[in-house]
């Protein structure tokens, strides 16, 4: 079963995003902002980060360049979400480090 860390501020997008993807059959991990996603990097590395943007403390985008440096980090799959949808903000997303990039709002 593939791993994928949630890491969203909002309660309520995390457990849409966890019932849509346990729905089909992944394991998922839920974090409110960095400090908790570290903690469960520290117990394992997921398959995927799905990874907001605009989060408190540390912001997405930090997180990212943060990950990218690590050797253990560096190579997991991160989609960055977020309300953030210039052009600019794509290519600085990317640049940090994300693979991918969904805006939200989604469905």
């Amino acid at each position: 079963m593939k791993t994928i860390l949630v890491v969203d501020d909002d309660a309520a997008i995390r457990e849409m995003i966890r019932m849509a993807l346990e729905s089909n059959d992944y394991a998922v991990l839920e974090a409110g902002d960095t400090i908790a996603a570290r903690r469960h990097l520290d117990t394992g590395e997921p398959d995927i980060i799905l990874l907001d943007w605009m989060l408190p403390g540390q912001s997405g985008y930090e997180f990212t360049r943060t990950l990218r440096s690590k050797p253990t980090s560096n190579s997991t799959p991160v989609i960055m979400l977020t309300a953030r949808d210039t052009e600019e903000e794509k290519i600085a997303a990317l640049e940090a480090g994300a693979d991918d990039y969904i805006s939200k709002p989604f469905s």
